[in-house]
Parts: C-alpha cells; structure tokens; sequence
C-alpha cells in the first residue's frame, strides 16, 4: 500500500488566525514520518504547494504561523523532495472520474482510484478538519469515450487518524521493494496469466524503480482482466471490449504491436521459448509499455478464451534502434 496526500482536503476552510491549519499540517507531518519509518512515502503534488488554505491565504503565505524548522521541512517535501505521484502518474486527464458528482481527474482522489482500480494498491491521507473526512470513497469511473452509461464504481481508503494509519501499514502486504517482489506479487495476483519461468529474468541487474514496477503491475492487471472477459461461447464480453478499446487502441494506449520495421529486425529477440511445449517457441511483437524507464511486458496475441495468454517477457525495451 502507497499513500498519496488528498490535495483536496486543503480547500480554503481555515480561520484567519491559522492556528487550525497550523495543528492540521502539523499532524500531516508526523503522518509523512510514521509512513516513512515503515519503509513507504507519502507522495504528494507540486500544486499541493499553491493549494489555498484561508478564504485569502494560500500555503506560502500562511507560513508565517510555522516555525522555521517546519516551514522548511514543509516545503522541501512540496516543492523539492516528495516523492511526486504526478511522474508515475496511470491516469490520464481522458478519464472521468468522479465523487459525489465532482470531478476528482487531476487529483490525488483519482489517481488512486484509477490504482486501485487497475489492482495497484493506493490509499490517501487527508487534512483534518477538512470535507474529506470519510472512509472509504466511493469513486465513480464512467468511460464515457464508449458508453456514457458504463459506470464502475471503486472504494479508496482514506486516512487522517495517525492510530489507524498504523494498524492498516501493519497489516498491509510488504511494499515493493525489489524486482523479485515484483515477480512474486505477479504470479500470485494474477492467475489468469501464464508466465515462463524466465519473464522476470532480464530485470535482474537493471536499477530497481518503484513507479516503474507499480505501472508493470498495473499493465499485467489489464491483461489479467482482459483474459478473463469471456463468455461461455468464447466471445469477448463487453467489459472485455472496453478495456481492449481503452487500452489496446489509439496513441495513449498501454499496449501496442510491433511495427513492421522492428519485426523484420527483431525477429530473433522478439521470438521467445515457449513456455509450456518443449522444443516450440512463441513470436510475440505485442507489448506493455513502461515509459521511465523503457521497459516491456512481452506476450502471446491474439487473447483467446481457449488457449492461456502467455507472458513471455518483462525488461527492458528490446527494440532499441
């Protein structure tokens, strides 16, 4: 479980006199540390830093009621330090997302719906007092590109008790530490997938990055799902056409085929063993994509509901020109 700081729970309702926001951020910040002694981040947005706090005042100009050692610690964590949710950001500005009405794309609240959503595990943390004080939040996603009517609806844990934020991190599965983690979270999260026992061999040696293996997760998650979205006669169900018209297509799509070009190049690389039958192999151009860093998740296409959705290869990007 990763933690994001709720930037709309800072949303003008101080006093003048700042002592409110004062004891509010001073609780967020032993909330930061408490994260950070179990090894996670509490990752915020730089717009964070601009968000208003009085009806006149803005973060900045409200610092005045902070001691010096905790403007500063303040503003190194928005401004310069973070961690920032928005440079491994899933969810586009595309997305509808919203709560109670209101749109929340663009914001903490819909990127971890959008996490959660797609089996990366993210919950908030939000200011009190605020208007945010609920748990969970119902999050509603309408994919309004295809049908305006198609509603899916997701619960986010949210935080502001430092107590209770404990008791949840005790209880939450390690975080993701390492590319083995990563491994060993895939193949026991998704069942519907059948990976060589090789997939994960070319990340070892390769820098470990967090964002990149949690977008890794989020990408095996749609094809998890999409081989799941059959119905009893082999045909590819509705839910199953929408992740496949979200995600397969158009320039923003996660996951893309090989041009002809890197095929004719890449035959040799892009041919894998396959994992199942002796002395067979498999040629799979299809591909996830992780932009920072360039890597790929390589597998069999098309996605049958007959036949297991072979994945073959995750590493980096094989072809570089």
């Amino acid at each position: 479980m990763e933690l994001l700081f709720n930037d709309l729970s800072v949303h003008g309702q101080f006093p003048n006199d700042l002592t409110g926001f004062r004891d509010a951020i001073g609780r967020v910040m032993v909330i930061r540390e408490t994260v950070r002694r179990f090894g996670r981040e509490l990752y915020c947005h730089r717009n964070t830093a601009n968000a208003q706090v009085t009806h006149a005042l803005n973060i900045p100009q409200s610092l005045k009621v902070l001691k010096i050692d905790q403007r500063r610690g303040l503003m190194q964590w928005l401004t310069r330090q973070g961690l920032f949710w928005e440079v491994v950001r899933q969810h586009s500005g595309d997305d509808w997302l919203d709560y109670n009405g209101d749109i929340v794309t663009d914001t903490a609240v819909g990127e971890a719906a959008h996490c959660v959503f797609y089996g990366v595990d993210r919950a908030l943390v939000s200011m009190k007092p605020s208007s945010w004080l609920t748990s969970p939040l119902s999050v509603t996603w309408r994919d309004c590109q295809l049908d305006s009517a198609h509603v899916q609806n997701v619960n986010i844990d949210n935080y502001w008790d430092v107590d209770k934020l404990k008791a949840a991190l005790v209880a939450a599965p390690s975080s993701l530490g390492s590319w083995r983690d990563l491994e060993t979270t895939a193949r026991i999260r998704f069942p519907n997938l059948t990976f060589s026992s090789d997939s994960f061999e070319k990340l070892e040696g390769h820098p470990f990055a967090k964002g990149a293996a949690e977008r890794l997760l989020g990408c095996l998650a749609v094809l998890h799902d999409l081989k799941g979205c059959f119905g009893e006669n082999g045909e590819r169900t509705p839910d199953g056409h929408r992740l496949y018209d979200k995600h397969f297509a158009g320039d923003k799509a996660w996951f893309s085929d090989s041009s002809d070009t890197e095929k004719s190049r890449f035959e040799k690389d892009l041919t894998f063993v396959h994992p199942t039958k002796s002395g067979e192999s498999l040629f799979c151009p299809w591909h996830g994509k992780v932009k920072t860093p360039q890597l790929r998740i390589h597998f069999s296409w098309p996605v049958r509901a007959n036949k297991p959705l072979y994945v073959v290869y995750v590493g980096p990007k094989i072809t570089m020109r």
